[in-house]
Order: C-alpha cells, then sequence, then structure tokens
C-alpha cells in the first residue's frame, strides 16, 4: 500500500456548499480537517502539484496539492440502496417493470442464492459506489423469514461479513426489511431481536405492502423502541393516491417520540393525490420528525406501468416536501436487478435525475440537490462530525469540475476520492482524438 502523507495541505479548492463557493485553502493532518480557509482568488504555486499531474503511487505521497479550482465535495452519503439485491439482474428478470413482478420474481429465487453470492454482490456494489464519492452507505435488506431462518439469516450473514470487508473503504449501516405477518409474528420477533443482537443498525420495511399495515407499523416500533435503534420503512411505494400509510406512519413517530430518528422511503403516492391532502400529510411529516428520501431512478421506472396517456411517474413531491421543513434526501434505491435494470451507485447521476424530475434546475436549487446528497443524508444516517470543517474527519470527493452547476452538466468520470485517512480512489478519463485536424480544431473550443 502507497504511503500516505501524514500532513496535506491544499490549494484552490471549490467548496459549493461552504460560504457562497469560492476558492478555499485546506489542511489535512492524521485523516482530519485542521484548516479551511477562504481565498481571496487564485494562488499560484510552484510548491503545489496539481493533482491532474498526479498518478495513484503520487498521489498518496502529495503532501502539498493544487485542485486548480475544482470542485471538492464531502463523501456521499447514498442513504437508500439495496445491496443485497445489487447486480442480480441476469438471474431475476422484470418483464412487465411493475414492482409487484419485481418483488415476486426475487421472492421466487432468494433461497437458492448462497451467503457467499450474496456477500460477494454487497461487497461488489459498496466498492463501486466508493469509487464514485460514497462516504456511507445505508442498505436494506431481503431476509424472507417465511422461508425459514436458515435462508433469513444467509443475508444477515453476508451483509456483516460484507461491511467488515470494505470496513477500510466506506462505512454501511443496514436496516432488514422484516415483512410483517401477524400469523407468524413470534418467528419474526424472534429473528429481529437476534439480528438486533449481532449489530444490525435499524429497522425496514414496508407495511404498505403487507394486509396490515398499522399492525405492521406497531410491530417495527416496538422493535426499534426495544433497542433504541432507528426505524427506516418503504412508505407508500404506489401510484394510488388512496394510500396513505405516512398518516399512520407519523402518528407512531410521535406517540413514541422518534423525531429525527424515523425515515419514509419513496412516498410516491403523495405525487398523485389531491394538492391538499398532500399538503396535509407533508406538514404533518415536517411537525412528526419524519425524514423523506426520494429515489426518482427506480420511481421513474417502476411506476406509471398501468397508465396510458398522462403516465404518473411516481417521484415524490420533492420541492413542496422541502418547503414544507422536511428533510429531504436523494438515493440510488436498486442497482442493476429486476427493480431497476440500470445504475452504477454514482450520486451525481442520482442529483442529475432528481434536478430533472424535481424540477431543480435554477442555479439557486443546485446547492439544494447536492445537500441532498450529502449533508442531509448524513444527518438521516446520524453521522457524527460530517462536513469540511476543522475536527472532522476528512472523507471527500474532488470532481473534475469547475462549478456546482459544471457537475451535473457534464457528469465527469475523472474523480479523486480521501477517506479513512488516506486516498482510496481515482478514475480519470482520458479522450484522444486521432485525426491531427479535429484535434486541433478541439484545441480552440
Amino acid at each position: 500500500m502507497p504511503v500516505q502523507a501524514a500532513e496535506m495541505a491544499i490549494i484552490n479548492a471549490r467548496l459549493p456548499l461552504t460560504d457562497g463557493g469560492g476558492l478555499f485553502k485546506l489542511t489535512i493532518r492524521d485523516g482530519k480537517w485542521r484548516a479551511v480557509e477562504p481565498q481571496a482568488g487564485p494562488i499560484g504555486s510552484d510548491e503545489h502539484e496539481p493533482i491532474a499531474a498526479l498518478g495513484a503511487g503520487g498521489l498518496s505521497a502529495a503532501g502539498r496539492i493544487d485542485l486548480q479550482g475544482r470542485v471538492l465535495l464531502p463523501g456521499f452519503v447514498d442513504v437508500h440502496m439495496h445491496l443485497d439485491k445489487a447486480y442480480s439482474l441476469s438471474r431475476v428478470r422484470n418483464r412487465s417493470g411493475t414492482l409487484l413482478e419485481a418483488i415476486e420474481n426475487y421472492r421466487s429465487v432468494i433461497g437458492e442464492f448462497s451467503k457467499e453470492t450474496i456477500r460477494d454482490r454487497i461487497v461488489k456494489a459498496a466498492l463501486r459506489a466508493a469509487s464514485f464519492g460514497s462516504a456511507a452507505l445505508r442498505s436494506h435488506l431481503d431476509v424472507p423469514v417465511h422461508l425459514g431462518r436458515g435462508i433469513a439469516m444467509r443475508t444477515i450473514e453476508a451483509a456483516l461479513e460484507a461491511k467488515e470487508k470494505v470496513s477500510g473503504v466506506v462505512d454501511i449501516q443496514f436496516f432488514p426489511m422484516y415483512y410483517y405477518d401477524p400469523g407468524a409474528e413470534r418467528e419474526l420477533t424472534e429473528f429481529a431481536f437476534e439480528t438486533l443482537r449481532m449489530g444490525i443498525d435499524g429497522v425496514g420495511g414496508a407495511p404498505h405492502l403487507t394486509l396490515d399495515p398499522a399492525g405492521g407499523i406497531d410491530w417495527a416500533f416496538r422493535m426499534a423502541t426495544a433497542f433504541g435503534r432507528p426505524i427506516d420503512l418503504h412508505i407508500d411505494e404506489s401510484d394510488d393516491p388512496n394510500v396513505k400509510t405516512i398518516d399512520v406512519y407519523c402518528d407512531y413517530v410521535i406517540r413514541n417520540g422518534y423525531a429525527g430518528k424515523a425515515t419514509a422511503g419513496h412516498l410516491c403516492s403523495l405525487s398523485a393525490m389531491e394538492h391538499g391532502e398532500a399538503e396535509r400529510l407533508m406538514a404533518k411529516m415536517a411537525a412528526a420528525g419524519v425524514a423523506a428520501v426520494t429515489l426518482p431512478a427506480v420511481n421513474l421506472y417502476l411506476q406509471g406501468r398501468g397508465d396510458r396517456g398522462n403516465v404518473r411517474r411516481g417521484v415524490t413531491r420533492v420541492r413542496e416536501l422541502a418547503a414544507a421543513g422536511v428533510p429531504v434526501a436523494a438515493a440510488s434505491d436498486n442497482i442493476q436487478d429486476p427493480f431497476h435494470p440500470f445504475g452504477r451507485g454514482d450520486m451525481v447521476q442520482i442529483g442529475l435525475m432528481t434536478a430533472y424530475a424535481a424540477h431543480l434546475a435554477r442555479e439557486e436549487d443546485i446547492a439544494a440537490v447536492l445537500r441532498m446528497l450529502t449533508h442531509i443524508p448524513a444527518e438521516i444516517a446520524g453521522l457524527a462530525d460530517y462536513g469540511i470543517s476543522p475536527g472532522n474527519p476528512a472523507r471527500f470527493v474532488v470532481l473534475d469540475a469547475l462549478s456546482a452547476e459544471e457537475l451535473f452538466q457534464e457528469l465527469p468520470a475523472t474523480r479523486w476520492v480521501y477517506n479513512k485517512s488516506r486516498w482510496t480512489f481515482t478514475s480519470e478519463l482520458s479522450m484522444r482524438c486521432t485525426d491531427p485536424a479535429t484535434a486541433r480544431l478541439a484545441a480552440l473550443s
């Protein structure tokens, strides 16, 4: 492993989420930010090496680096993923493109996946996300207790083993999707207690897909409060405006004093219902202290499959939720599985899709989208000492763009990722024109 510089001085770093997005001088010592100082303008220095001129080996040893105005962001936080399902598309297809077929098809084969297969998929997806700049991930897990404890436990054991394998590069939280069945409550409760004792981070589920949504929410809170763990449920992933599980969820959050510890993912039906009713529910979420996570890629792919003409697209009311005071994050959700055949865990790509789907394209909106990929999900995940501030751990990504807006205009492939007190990934895109005349023309543009 290359020797890492104990102290690193960075100049000409553009921080779009800090004090107006100007240029800064930064100092890192022993993996923590020691100084974050605004610059009056660009600094010229022969002592600082341009980051683009440093290969992987030179980057690790470099003590003085010039970013030449490139954007530096705190490491992305992808707060809603399904790492255990990632890259399973070759084994499980979805011909109709509907949520229900995806669920049925995956459940029909989940018992065939070995622990090693699940673990390796989690590792692959987590490292891929980290290579794009994610510093922390939260993954929901499919645990088919109805197939027996042994099969359900495979995913738990695979997840914990994968978490250990990638711990030197990226942090992962796991929230099993406990499927509530009143007829099997004893078995499910015993399994949930066992997994939470093993170190599982929180309680997940999808109560709107069960026969007794209110009973499922009640059970989930009993599990969460028994261990003092946060709760993160898939809520109302439906284009039916009459699906309003969020109403009951908020009641339980208030009743159990879970403000700031409860998250609702998807919230698709909010986008389909009458505006006045949606406003009531969003205000209730804000009062209850429930955070929201929008999953634009998967919701655009799965929702509205039965519509003709004016097709509902399922993305929740992102701008309205934020205006109501609800913390809103954006996340990847599924990656190359029957729920979503595309995706790669790249949060810049997710940010662009969020900007498109939620009409967040004004100059002042760009910073809001970036916060949905960084500070807001970090708060949802309960990450302490997050952000570019003296004393905090230095976990960041440098992107080959000179402004926040350019991030979404160009989707830069070239990136440099720092986490766990060292540079962890570099990726560089090199395009060369083979025709000399065209090369000269390109150089002038």
